[in-house]
């Protein structure tokens, strides 16, 4: 069970299972067809997104729309497509801002960004899977004797997404492909008869524009009256995060780099604004037909429109028969965005968890981490009841707290390379969209509740792993200078002998006293045949690093190895065991204890990577060699 689990556990964070997974280099594909697969969770919110807005504006619903593609266009786009530029390999804008921020400060950062980016995929999951359970109920053809169980038909959509991940999610574009286009197209033939029927009946337009006026009077009233409501029309923002997560997927030209991928942004840039400009239409489009056509009462919870708007004008408009197959595409898709919300997950925690040492090694792997976000997605199902829209605020939260934080990302950006123009532009997106989550949070409280749940969920986690992964060799590669070579060989004829010495003043008198103080304490025969090492404490709250060695010679005869890592006791126990693998002997370090309290020691080690030196790195070549014949000598006086 433990083997099947781990399978395709890899030590890459960018090798994972998914339709977001970075791809080899020979299964790149046109930005269009990998426009479809971010399509599957952007252009899904067609099946509820209509309903979503005439609930919360009523008759203003094409006018609050209207401002939902003016963002859409004039901010969330131009956003990406800096995001895009600035990080190409599919980090997505958390990395932007990772590179911001170091220490501490830096990855409690990301954790919070991770616990809103966990609520808008896990919430994708769930309520991707409620609408598609909303439009299999409602179905004509669907047994009278299963309806009023939504939440056990979603659990039952949920648990077959867990299912496909857990026997393997491989290439997923042409699915895509095919969901998308079939998708897109009865979706134009929905929306064109119903742009008909209301050129054809002007009554039901009269109807509307009465309406419009007796409820909110004079033009400028329904645009501030729309302004204020078009933050609960947030959902129609979702995707463009898992637009830029499935770069790597996007052919680029012959000529491109890793560092350079001209023509793989050039295509992730046409990707986004297509993707934007075909969902505008749309949703300008089926706002129109929605409010006018769909009586209001049908909006509401219970009511047949509600969170299946488009469905309803299609079996109502072009027949049962067209209406199912109407329903089984979009059940489909809906089901499917599940999958690329999933991906999205398992390709973004592997990718700074782990290697923060924030999660245990195995979240590595696919598997687990899918038996644990379906079990969070089953908790939330069941905590909403499989309500479309009890899960929208929640969902709307978590999209826009990660586009917002992309809007600071590319605002940071623009004023660090003093691009003026830029930062006022980018300032005032970052502004509209902070009022956006800021009105969403308070009118509907369950997204930050939520997210609080995910972000208190994962800090206990990474505490726990933090400490349960104190003493793990966490180096990934130990790369040493010809000095530093000549110093380990020269000693290899005889006994290696290391100093640990944490350097101070670098003079002549802190070697000699150190070299006289071990030489004393150890009761060392030969004080001249010993190699100092000493280990710059570079940021403590890194966890996997290389370690590059130097060699030197000080004031004309002391032999010193400097490295800079996070922690001094793993550079030294890496150092270790690297010598004895290069020459075949053990060697011998040779530590002072340290002074104080070793349990506050210990916290110091910890936070700053040095405080209880010795024992430490004594643990770890423990765990890391137990055979005692072949492990390093450490000696500690």
């Amino acid at each position: 069970m433990r083997d099947w689990l781990l399978s395709g556990l890899s030590e890459r964070s960018l090798q994972h299972q998914g339709p977001h997974a970075r791809p080899p280099e020979d299964k790149t594909h046109a930005w269009w067809k990998v426009m479809c697969l971010t399509g599957v969770d952007y252009f899904s919110t067609l099946g509820y997104q209509p309903g979503i807005a005439a609930l919360a504006a009523g008759v203003l619903s094409p006018i609050a729309t209207a401002v939902l593609v003016l963002v859409t266009l004039l901010g969330a786009l131009p956003v990406y497509r800096r995001v895009a530029v600035d990080s190409p390999h599919g980090e997505g804008s958390i990395a932007m801002l990772v590179r911001l921020l170091t220490y501490w400060q830096g990855k409690l950062f990301v954790l919070v960004l991770l616990g809103f980016a966990a609520t808008d995929f896990i919430i994708t999951v769930t309520l991707s899977a409620a609408d598609a359970t909303a439009h299999i109920n409602e179905n004509p053809f669907w047994p009278a004797s299963l309806h009023g169980h939504p939440v056990i038909v979603t659990l039952v959509l949920v648990g077959l997404l867990g299912a496909v991940f857990l026997k393997g999610f491989t290439e997923a574009i042409g699915i895509a492909v095919g969901l998308v286009g079939v998708y897109l197209a009865l979706n134009a033939v929905v929306v064109a008869d119903g742009l008909w029927r209301v050129v054809s009946h002007p009554a039901a337009v009269g109807d509307w524009t009465a309406a419009l006026t007796a409820q909110h009077g004079d033009p400028f009233m329904m645009v501030a009256i729309a302004l204020l409501v078009f933050p609960k029309l947030a959902l129609g923002l979702s995707g463009f995060e898992t637009g830029v997560a499935v770069m790597p997927h996007v052919k680029g030209d012959p000529g491109d780099t890793e560092e350079h991928p001209a023509g793989r942004i050039r295509g992730a840039r046409k990707l986004l604004t297509t993707a934007a400009a075909i969902m505008s239409v749309f949703l300008i489009s089926s706002s129109i037909v929605t409010t006018v056509l769909i009586p209001a009462d049908a909006f509401k919870p219970g009511g047949a429109a509600n969170g299946r708007a488009l469905a309803y004008l299609a079996h109502q408009n072009l027949g049962g028969g067209f209406g199912t197959v109407y329903d089984l595409a979009t059940i489909a898709i809906l089901w499917f965005a599940g999958a690329s919300a999933m991906a999205g997950l398992l390709n973004l925690v592997p990718r700074y968890l782990p290697r923060y040492g924030m999660a245990p090694t195995w979240a590595r792997a696919v598997r687990p981490l899918v038996l644990v976000f379906t079990a969070v997605a089953f908790l939330i199902t069941v905590w909403f009841g499989a309500d479309v829209d009890a899960q929208g605020g929640a969902y709307a939260t978590g999209v826009l707290v990660l586009i917002t934080s992309a809007a600071v990302a590319v605002t940071l950006s623009a004023r660090r390379r003093r691009q003026r123009a830029k930062t006022v532009g980018f300032g005032l997106i970052t502004a509209v969209l902070a009022y956006t989550t800021v009105d969403n949070v308070v009118e509907r409280p369950d997204g930050v509740k939520i997210a609080a749940c995910f972000i208190g969920g994962i800090m206990a986690v990474s505490l726990l792993s933090r400490l349960y992964r104190a003493f793990e060799l966490r180096v990934t590669h130990v790369e040493t200078d010809p000095v530093a070579e000549r110093f380990i060989h020269e000693c290899a004829r005889r006994s290696i002998r290391l100093v640990a010495s944490e350097p101070d003043r670098r003079d002549a008198g802190e070697y000699r006293d150190k070299l006289a103080q071990i030489t004393a304490d150890n009761d060392l025969p030969d004080p001249n045949d010993i190699i100092f090492v000493e280990v710059e404490v570079t940021d403590p709250s890194e966890f996997e690093a290389d370690l590059r060695v130097r060699g030197a010679v000080v004031h004309g005869r002391y032999r010193v190895l400097v490295m800079e890592s996070s922690s001094v006791p793993n550079a030294l126990a890496a150092l270790l065991l690297h010598i004895r693998d290069r020459t075949g002997r053990r060697p011998h370090i040779y530590f002072e204890w340290t002074e104080g309290n070793p349990a506050l020691n210990f916290l110091r080690y910890l936070a700053f990577g040095q405080g209880e030196v010795a024992p430490v790195t004594r643990e770890m070549l423990r765990r890391s060699e137990p055979d005692r014949g072949r492990r390093p000598h450490v000696h500690a006086g």
